[in-house]
């Protein structure tokens, strides 16, 4: 499945390892960044006088928040502890900040869409583009017009006066009478948190609904203690019934359906599926996270179906948020997984949240069970289920890039690598902070500081959604800043030809498959924000979804020929119909 032209291949021995800069410049980093008012003004107008009208005035606004900083004539461009001052929008405010906060399955969420719904104007924002999609469908069908806003969609609605956005996505130069952000306990995630942070304290609303795990309480409270907002706490309790089971499945002959068995690896779920088929009993459902979103949401669909063959569920903890799902109960096959990093046992937080998604309120299984695969799991499964979460100490953060470009300008550099780790290093913070982990931007910036692009660009392809542990992501990123730095416009055709997706024949060619969907969604990711150097995205997300169907299709058939059965459903001709749906595409001038 060659459809990838690269013309640079990755050397195996590559480790992205920290780009050099010369000795001269790292004399630079090694004083203080304190500039002289005069100088920094200088600096700005020089910036300023570079960019747009729009563009200038957001960032002059950006820029003034810097006069927090004015103490003696100096600024320190590295002084991160008063974050609240980077957002004089919301500071104008006095903002009402509701707390909705429970476990899995308690109405927390319910009740404060509700209130959005019911509201003038308002924005959601989610951890995940899947519960942007779903809060975007409920208020429009509930005829309140509802944009949907993600990375790598825009879908407006004629006068919409809310949005359903991915919380990096959230705008904060409107206004909002009713804002929400879901799952608020993430601001303590060590590479997403920061983007909770900026929404916490960004936003400009009248009402801001924050739902999550009572753990982000005492955090949010000191956080919120500068910014002169009135909080008040509602804690809710689960709705429906979750049992701890005293016994292990044992034989996976107890498999029934409802059933969602819980792995943590993508090896370990097609492993689990093909015994559990084996049986001959049932077909399984799999969802985990290199899925694409939309056959994520119909593999969810499947097994939802009653009147669905795949009544069984193999997933990974890319179950615990995004997707509702008819679970009667879950079955832990571990409660180790590997992070990225080690080996390490489930937190409290992450077994409540996966346990937490069976017996849906108001679904067929309104009790919801669980249990683990090994019996020797139990007695940590069941102290982590009677233990509060721990408490949140820290929210995540990340300088702007306002503060990055002053910084580099004093530095007479555009290396994105050397600037972003030495501020880091200098960057002081208040105890209620961490800044966030930035392995991953830093690998992608070891890459475009090798061609001649200017800072916000490189910034741009820094915070891209790239996965640079995957090859194919990873060269695919590199081709689209080698082409974009030598020519200006990135053409999808000159790395990828459209026609030559097909069903894969092995989970190897599926992994691969999984791999081109990522390289697609990255284009189509930066045609939103670079459109006129990258003007394929009708294409790319035309084959996007080809790709997407051509995966739903290798799982069903995957299920069927495990169980031996003979006729499949879904004709050839039938996949082409719908293959034919998404090649409409006008061709490329």
């Amino acid at each position: 499945m060659a459809c990838f032209l690269f013309r640079k291949k990755l050397s195996s021995s590559s480790s992205y390892s920290s780009f050099p800069f010369p000795l001269s410049l790292s004399g630079l980093f090694s004083r203080w960044c304190l500039l002289d008012c005069k100088l920094l003004y200088t600096m700005i107008h020089s910036i300023l006088f570079k960019l747009d009208f729009n563009t200038r005035l957001h960032t002059w606004c950006s820029f003034r928040c810097l006069s927090s900083y004015h103490i003696s004539g100096k600024f320190d461009l590295t002084d991160l502890t008063q974050p609240h001052t980077w957002y004089p929008n919301a500071r104008r405010k006095k903002r009402n900040v509701f707390l909705h906060v429970g476990p899995t399955n308690s109405g927390k969420t319910y009740n404060a869409l509700k209130r959005l719904e019911s509201s003038s104007s308002g924005v959601y924002c989610g951890p995940l583009r899947l519960l942007a999609w779903e809060v975007a469908q409920r208020l429009n069908k509930a005829k309140v017009p509802c944009n949907l806003i993600t990375g790598q969609e825009r879908e407006e609605i004629d006068d919409a006066k809310h949005s359903s956005v991915t919380v990096e996505m959230a705008d904060l130069t409107s206004e909002y009478r009713c804002a929400v952000i879901d799952e608020i306990q993430m601001v303590g995630c060590r590479t997403r948190g920061f983007s909770f942070t900026r929404a916490l304290l960004g936003i400009s609303s009248d009402e801001l609904h924050l739902c999550g795990d009572p753990a982000a309480v005492p955090l949010i409270q000191r956080i919120l203690e500068v910014t002169g907002d009135l909080i008040k706490v509602q804690y809710y309790d689960r709705l429906s019934p979750l049992i701890p089971l005293k016994y292990p499945l044992g034989s996976f002959s107890n498999i029934k359906t409802g059933d969602c068995i819980v792995t943590f690896s993508r090896h370990e779920i097609y492993k689990l599926k093909k015994k559990i088929e084996n049986g001959g009993k049932h077909l399984c459902s799999v969802v985990y996270g290199s899925l694409p979103p939309e056959t994520r949401t119909k593999q969810a669909t499947m097994f939802n179906d009653e009147s669905s063959e795949f009544g069984v569920l193999v997933a990974s903890d890319a179950i615990g948020m995004g997707l509702n799902l008819n679970i009667s109960r879950i079955i832990f096959s571990t409660l180790k997984k590997f992070d990225g990093v080690y080996t390490r046992e489930l937190t409290v937080p992450e077994i409540k949240q996966i346990a937490g998604r069976a017996g849906r309120y108001g679904s067929k299984f309104p009790i919801g069970e669980v249990t683990c695969l090994d019996a020797e799991d139990l007695p940590l499964l069941h102290s982590s289920l009677g233990s509060p979460s721990p408490v949140l100490e820290h929210a995540g953060l990340f300088p702007t890039f306002d503060l990055l470009t002053l910084y580099s300008r004093l530095h007479s550099t555009t290396n994105f690598h050397p600037i972003l780790e030495q501020f880091l290093e200098k960057a002081k913070l208040s105890p209620d902070y961490f800044i966030a982990d930035c392995e991953h931007t830093l690998k992608v910036a070891t890459v475009v500081d090798t061609f001649p692009l200017g800072l916000y660009d490189k910034y741009l392809f820094c915070l891209s959604p790239v996965d640079m542990n995957d090859d194919i992501a990873a060269q695919g990123l590199i081709q689209f800043a080698e082409n974009y730095a030598k020519k200006g416009l990135v053409r999808l055709r000159e790395i990828f030809t459209p026609g030559t997706l097909q069903v894969p024949k092995s989970h190897n060619a599926l992994k691969e498959l999984e791999s081109i969907h990522k390289v697609l969604d990255l284009y189509v990711w930066l045609s939103f924000r670079m459109e006129d150097s990258f003007p394929d995205r009708e294409l790319a997300s035309s084959q996007k979804a080809i790709c997407s169907l051509l995966i739903e299709e290798f799982l069903e058939r995957l299920g069927w020929q495990t169980q031996g059965k003979g006729s499949y459903r879904h004709s050839p001709l039938h996949l082409q119909q719908k293959i034919s749906m998404h090649c409409t595409v006008r061709p490329s001038p």
